[in-house]
């Protein structure tokens, strides 16, 4: 659990890294891949000097994955764009419900009853983050960003359930996925505005900044731990995410959260407190409680 929280923290730098590179959403997507995939391949060779090379059903879940991290960054940096950083990143982490119930149907994953009651407390504070019930919305075309917002939040649940159906290995589905997600990201870049393939400094450097930080490393530690947890509880510590992005926002970008807003972090932190608490003793799925065999789940 303490490495998917550092992975969430690593990672609520990106988009906030990702309007100081002030290039289009399409470039910084593009690039933020592109930059990620030399070290991903160098850490993809170790692994598989260790286990050997990574086949059949793991390559394909992982391009599958690619695919839709693609998508989940190309709408996500369009969120980013109208809406800011900080809404953007709460907007595209309404993915714990969908990964919720999408879990307990594919991999029959019952959620906790700790995770059960704090799923709605989540998102109350989510909403309340979102700046609905505030008069003067934050953003240049607050619509676009809700609806970008939300095919972020619905690729990203189906992203992260691929990746945890795959091998149970970090650097190989993670690169296999990066590499595809770039190609991708460069065919539906003309969809979504269009790529600049040639930004200048200091855009460079942000842009290689957020694909060794948040994109290497951040997921990387991500990855590693989707494998070891439930999917469901995976996405709610992810939620941590949006929470310090708010916070980050506000310091580097003079973006100005309302008490609202506010309060919605504070509620978040709450949840996610409450939804992990004996999170190492899930809920038994039907089949086990048939069996009347233990979850050896860990977490």
């Amino acid at each position: 659990m303490l490495i998917a929280v550092a992975g969430a923290l690593i990672i609520s730098t990106s988009a906030p890294l990702v309007r100081l590179s002030e290039v289009s959403p399409a470039t910084s997507a593009l690039f933020r891949c592109a930059y990620a995939v030399p070290p991903m391949l160098v850490l993809a060779w170790l692994e598989r000097r260790r286990l050997g090379p990574l086949r059949g059903k793991g390559v394909a879940l992982a391009w599958a994955a690619g695919v839709l991290f693609a998508l989940d960054l190309l709408f996500w940096h369009h969120a980013i764009a109208y809406v800011g950083a900080g809404l953007a990143t709460v907007l595209g982490n309404l993915q714990v419900f969908i990964v919720a119930f999408a879990a307990w149907a594919v991999f029959r994953e019952r959620p906790s009853n700790q995770l059960v009651i704090a799923t709605p407390v989540v998102f109350g504070g989510v909403v309340l983050i979102s700046g609905v019930f505030d008069r003067a919305a934050y953003g240049s075309d607050p619509m676009m960003g809700v609806l970008a917002g939300l095919a972020t939040s619905v690729s990203y649940a189906a992203f992260l359930l691929l990746m945890k159906a795959g091998s149970r290995r970090t650097a190989g589905p993670l690169a296999h996925a990066t590499l595809v997600a770039t190609l991708a990201i460069a065919a539906l870049s003309p969809l979504f505005g269009g790529a600049d393939l040639t930004p200048d400094w200091p855009a460079h450097g942000w842009l290689l900044l957020l694909a060794l930080g948040p994109q290497v490393l951040g997921w990387t530690l991500i990855t590693y731990t989707l494998p070891k947890q439930p999917a469901a509880l995976t996405a709610l510590l992810l939620l941590v995410q949006p929470m310090t992005t708010v916070a980050l926002s506000a310091a580097t970008l003079g973006e100005r959260p309302s008490p609202l807003q506010l309060a919605g972090c504070a509620v978040i932190v709450l949840g996610v407190l409450y939804g992990s608490r004996r999170a190492g003793q899930p809920a038994r799925t039907e089949a086990e409680q048939a069996e009347q065999v233990p979850n050896t789940s860990t977490v």
